[in-house]
């Protein structure tokens, strides 16, 4: 079983950066399709990004395009999302999650893992 934990959130200004990182234990990120959940107060957790096992393509959701990238560095077993630009609106809990050797997919159902989350809070 693999486990999941997030680190890299703040408080930064709008139109500030971060790095969130997920690093895993139990397994290795090459064999999972990995994603990047977030969830604002008062909101339902929702899509923000994800790579796939295989091949490692990507895929965002529309509202963070063009600003947050997510990479995966194997050697370290670890996934990042870069987030720039950040908007006020873009507060929120940020979650890693992993979905064995699983396809694209945006939904929250097909991740097996979830790491505790990691709060990111952009003052304007």
């Amino acid at each position: 079983q693999v486990q999941l934990v997030e680190s890299g959130g703040g408080l930064v200004q709008a139109g500030g950066s971060l790095r969130l990182s997920c690093v895993a234990s139990g397994g290795t990120v090459r064999d999972y399709t990995m994603g990047w959940f977030r969830q604002a107060p008062g909101k339902e957790r929702e899509f923000v990004a994800h790579i796939t096992w295989s091949g490692g393509s990507t895929n965002y959701a529309d509202f963070v395009k063009g600003r947050f990238t997510i990479s995966r560095d194997n050697a370290k077993n670890t996934v990042y999302l870069q987030m720039n630009s950040l908007k006020p609106e873009d507060t929120a809990v940020y979650y890693c999650a992993a979905n064995w050797r699983g396809s694209s997919n945006q939904r929250q159902r097909a991740y097996d893992y979830w790491g505790q989350g990691t709060q990111v809070t952009v003052s304007s």
